[in-house]
């Protein structure tokens, strides 16, 4: 099954610094889930990961290694279904950005979870019929 990974995922997977074990298990996860050619983005995503690269030589690293993964279509449905569901987390006191609303309308449209380390997607499922990626045991 393939799984929408989150800007959060790799960001981790990106930098370059010591991390703590819960982020080394997440690190590992992402690893695994390239090799198992199972990761998919939305451009939204792939926006927001080159978004934060100032450098360009380093900007263009990235965006070549961003360019092995597949996007998920979207299409005019995916737009109206995230208003809907910003719309019923709201009513719940449930706030979030429209991208984060644009990934769950689209995850579940193409029945793939979402794996990230935003919590506020945890609370987004609480209402949506979102399902969320963990990291494998053993």
């Amino acid at each position: 099954m393939r799984v929408l990974v989150d800007t959060t995922i790799w960001s981790l997977a990106f930098r370059r610094r010591r991390r703590s074990s819960i982020e080394q298990a997440l690190v590992d996860e992402f690893t695994e889930l390239v090799r198992e050619f199972r990761v998919v983005l939305i451009g939204a995503i792939r926006q927001e990961i080159l978004s934060g690269i100032p450098d360009p030589q380093q900007f263009e690293v990235v965006r070549g290694h961003l360019a092995a993964f597949d996007d998920l279509p979207l299409g005019t449905e995916d737009y109206v279904e995230a208003a809907k569901h910003y719309n019923a987390c709201r009513a719940k006191g449930v706030q979030g950005s429209h991208i984060d609303f644009l990934i769950c309308a689209t995850a579940t449209r193409h029945s793939v979870p979402v794996f990230t380390t935003d919590q506020d997607f945890v609370r987004y499922a609480e209402h949506l019929d979102l399902r969320l990626h963990g990291v494998r045991k053993g």
